[in-house]
């Protein structure tokens, strides 16, 4: 029989998470996103019993660019998403895009320990994931 490896989430995810504060503006947080190349922002939690937060491009083109508001006049705790489905970086990648489906999301940050050590998304379980395992 052929044995197929497992890969896993920390095999295929994005290590390097740039975290901000929600009181940042969009402007402020699209500089940031085109300086470093970034599809999503993780924001910060604002105390320890808070969640952590997410901004995506596409939050960004639906909550601000289509209701034509004013990128330095919406703050980023405005339409992040929060709190986020988080997955552990030993889950298989099989199951990752099963949950990502199910709850129609497209990336969420993988944490270890109660840490966020990285940012998994549809792309990199494809790409890295399904096209390296054939």
């Amino acid at each position: 029989m052929n044995e197929r490896k497992r890969i896993r989430v920390r095999d295929v995810m994005t290590p390097n998470v740039v975290t901000v504060e929600g009181m940042l503006s969009i402007r402020e947080a699209l500089n940031i996103m085109r300086e470093k190349g970034l599809k999503c922002l993780l924001v910060q939690k604002r105390h320890p019993e808070d969640e952590y937060g997410l901004l995506l491009l596409s939050d960004i083109a639906r909550q601000v660019l289509a209701k034509d508001r004013a990128p330095q006049r919406v703050n980023v705790y405005e339409i992040m998403a929060k709190p986020l489905i988080s997955v552990d970086p030993g889950m298989d990648i099989r199951y990752c895009a099963r949950l990502f489906d199910r709850f129609d999301i497209s990336r969420a940050p993988v944490v270890e320990n109660g840490e966020v050590v990285g940012v998994v998304s549809l792309t990199d379980l494809v790409l890295r994931g399904l096209c390296v395992s054939e």
